[in-house]
C-alpha cells in the first residue's frame, strides 16, 4: 500500500475527510460542498504525522529540490513542516496570512536570508489562495520557493492556474483521484455517488445550484 492510500484510508476512518451529497458542507468561501477535508485530526496520532512526514519526504525526493528552510502556512501547516524540518534538521518559519497589526508587524515569523531556498507546507490545497499568498510572501522578503507541498489537494483547475501564474509547482501526497479509489473500496460509496464527485470536482462553484442547493 502506498503512502498516498494509507493517508486516504487514515483520513476516511477518522473522519478528516468526509462526503455528503444529500447535506452538502459549507466552506469557508460560503459555497455549499459535497466533500470536506479537516486534516487537524491527522495530529493526534503521531504515526499519522510521521507518515504525512515520510510522504512529504517522498514528495522532495521526487523533486529533486535544493531546500535550506522549511515553511509553515500559519495555521494548519505550522505542525507538519515543523516535524519535517525536525527530521531534516533544517531551519523553520511560519508565514502568516497577512502582517501582525502590532509588534514587529511581522508576516514571516523564524528566521529567513536572502536568497535562500525555501519550501512551503500546507496542509490543503483548495482553491490555493492561501498557498500562493504564502508563496508570494516570501518572495517579497527575499527568498525563493520553487515548490508548494501539501497532505491533500481537491485538484481544482483554480489551484492549477493560481500557482502556473506565480511560476511555483503545487504537489500533493494525496491527490483526489486517488482518494475516489479509496473511498470506494471502503466507504461503500456507489458508482453514482463517485460520478457526482468527479462531476462536483469539475465545476465546483456551480455544483451546489445545478443541484438544487
Amino acid at each position: 500500500m502506498t503512502i498516498a492510500e494509507n493517508i486516504a484510508r487514515v483520513a476516511l476512518e477518522i473522519g478528516a475527510i468526509q462526503f455528503n451529497a444529500q447535506q452538502p458542507f459549507i466552506w469557508a468561501s460560503g459555497y455549499k460542498m459535497p466533500i470536506y477535508n479537516d486534516n487537524r485530526l491527522l495530529l493526534g496520532n503521531a504515526g499519522h504525522r510521521a507518515l504525512i512526514t515520510q510522504g512529504f519526504q517522498d514528495l522532495l525526493k521526487k523533486c529533486a529540490a535544493k531546500v535550506e528552510v522549511i515553511a509553515g502556512t500559519a495555521t494548519a501547516g505550522i505542525p507538519h513542516a515543523t516535524t519535517l524540518a525536525d527530521l531534516l534538521q533544517l531551519p523553520l518559519i511560519y508565514v502568516r496570512p497577512a502582517a501582525k497589526i502590532h509588534g514587529m508587524g511581522n508576516r514571516i515569523e523564524g528566521p529567513l536570508r536572502q536568497n535562500q531556498q525555501v519550501l512551503v507546507i500546507e496542509d490543503l490545497v483548495s482553491t490555493g489562495g492561501s498557498a500562493a499568498n504564502a508563496v508570494t510572501a516570501i518572495r517579497e522578503a527575499g527568498g525563493i520557493v520553487n515548490h508548494c507541498f501539501s497532505i491533500f489537494s481537491y485538484g481544482l483547475t483554480e489551484a492549477a492556474d493560481k500557482f502556473k501564474s506565480i511560476s511555483c509547482g503545487i504537489h500533493s501526497i494525496l491527490d483526489f483521484s486517488e482518494l475516489l479509489k479509496v473511498a470506494l473500496s471502503t466507504q461503500n460509496l456507489s458508482t453514482n455517488e463517485i460520478e457526482t464527485l468527479r462531476s462536483w470536482q469539475k465545476a465546483p462553484f456551480k455544483w451546489a445550484e445545478n443541484n438544487g442547493f
